[in-house]
């Protein structure tokens, strides 16, 4: 009964720190961000002009930039997380050969963000150069479409390992039910594993969403940092997480500090947001599964 007691409380004391955690820092980023809130208010979120030396700060440009960057690089990734989920957890889960694969896939999902952004600025750059070149286009090398490739490399191991570990759970039996009712390989991805895991798959879906709408360092060292409205998806540009990467420490005067932390505020308001709709939208397909 005594360690019943002791565990209850350290899960109580853990849940406790985490809510008081997030509350601090959300309280102190609005405290810290006040100055820029009293020039700007809401308005801050469609202003487009970005000039320090001038004293206009708007966030247009970089929300524009992030929701650019994150989703077309959760397009890109998806098929081929989608692909290696099921290499791994569907068609050949029985192989011995597969642990190296998804070895190599854990591996890849703790690679450091930097190590992601050499790669990118070394190799990818260059070959997006030679394509714009090809296209007509100002070859910047860097840019949203450059952001983009090298976010969804990143985030590709976390999604397809998620999606991989539930296509794993869908029992067997119903697998059997499936072929046993004349059904195809194709036809039990489709109409039974896809369906019975699908809270799942969204669940990596969102998360690898997640991972590439905070990125930071990676982003960083290969989207160009422009304070401006990308023009296309070969513009530089900068996200809400590089802006304040690039510019907060060199920032001296009050209201670009607090424009800044403004920007962090955001950012942490805008991902707090797309977490609880995607528990939301989880929880309804886990409903309707049922």
């Amino acid at each position: 009964m005594t360690q019943d007691r002791v565990f209850k409380f350290l899960v109580y004391a853990g849940g406790f720190v985490i809510v008081l955690l997030a509350g601090l820092m959300l309280v102190s980023m609005f405290v810290a961000s006040m100055p820029a809130i009293r020039t700007f208010g809401l308005k801050f979120v469609v202003l487009r002009e970005w000039n320090p030396v001038q004293g206009k700060f708007g966030l247009l440009p970089f929300l524009l930039g992030t929701l650019l960057t994150s989703g077309i690089a959760l397009l890109l990734s998806l098929p081929f997380s989608l692909a290696l989920s099921l290499f791994s957890g569907f068609y050949y889960r029985e192989r011995g050969f597969v642990r190296i694969f998804t070895y190599t896939e854990d591996l890849l999902a703790g690679i450091p963000s930097v190590i992601y952004g050499l790669f990118g600025l070394f190799y990818l750059v260059p070959l997006i150069r030679m394509l714009e070149i090809k296209l007509h286009v100002t070859p910047f090398g860097v840019g949203i479409i450059t952001a983009s490739l090298v976010l969804a490399i990143m985030i590709i191991p976390y999604s397809s390992q998620i999606i991989r570990d539930v296509i794993k759970m869908v029992p067997k039996d119903v697998e059997e039910a499936g072929y046993a009712l004349g059904a195809t390989r194709f036809d039990v991805i489709t109409r039974v594993i896809f369906p019975y895991s699908r809270s799942g798959i969204l669940a990596g879906i969102l998360l690898a969403f997640g991972r590439a709408f905070g990125e930071t360092m990676a982003v960083t060292m290969v989207i160009g940092n422009y304070s401006d409205i990308p023009r296309s998806i070969f513009s530089p540009a900068n996200t809400m997480a590089s802006v304040i990467a690039n510019e907060f420490t060199e920032a001296v005067e009050s209201l670009h500090v607090a424009s800044l932390i403004y920007i962090g505020l955001w950012l942490f308001i805008i991902s707090i947001f797309f977490n609880v709709l995607g528990k939301i939208v989880v929880k309804r397909l886990e409903v309707k599964g049922k």
